[in-house]
């Protein structure tokens, strides 16, 4: 299983790090997420410079690629030159803060899945609701595994989109 993951908090965010850590066992985990917070550029694509794509390192450790550029850069450049496989599924978050209503036509987190989607790959946004504290952010990643492998299990058609978002103190066991 081919995954990729992005985000539109950037590279370094919590988010994007706590769902690649509770994901990582279900395929390979390709990360490529903007260099710098790209929150609240809605479906914009890069224009106005060269797009670079670049190996990003916490600690000394591999994390993934950063694009200075939008999220919907970020999933052109991981399809067409960071990936040597193309995605089974994109899969986009976890974003600080829900993404519903008229929220999703800004959102940088549903704007990278939609390109995924526009591109023929199943995709998943996933965001989390938070009200100033960020430490549930891992209890989120849980949930959002325990979604994102249910998703996976049932092969999402080709083109698909889901966005996924989850309450701040959820604390639910899913059901079949």
């Amino acid at each position: 299983m081919q995954i990729l993951l992005t985000n539109d908090d950037g590279i370094y965010a919590p988010g994007i790090a706590a769902l690649k850590q509770n994901i990582q066992d279900l395929g390979h985990v390709t990360v490529v997420a903007p260099d710098v917070e790209q929150s609240g550029v809605g479906h914009s694509i890069t224009f106005s410079h060269p797009l670079r794509i670049r190996e990003a390192h916490l600690d000394n450790e591999f994390i993934g690629y950063s694009v200075n550029g939008s999220p919907a850069d970020c999933v052109k450049l991981a399809i067409y030159e960071a990936m040597k496989n193309k995605p089974d599924v994109v899969i986009s978050g976890i974003n600080m803060g829900t993404n519903v209503g008229i929220h999703i036509l800004y959102s940088g987190t549903v704007a990278a899945a939609v390109e995924a989607a526009i591109m023929g790959y199943p995709s998943i946004a996933i965001s989390f609701e938070v009200s100033g504290r960020y430490d549930d952010i891992h209890s989120a990643a849980k949930v959002a595994r325990d979604i994102i492998e249910r998703i996976i299990t049932h092969k999402l058609p080709k083109g698909s989109l889901l966005n996924v978002n989850t309450l701040q103190f959820l604390r639910i066991k899913l059901k079949e």
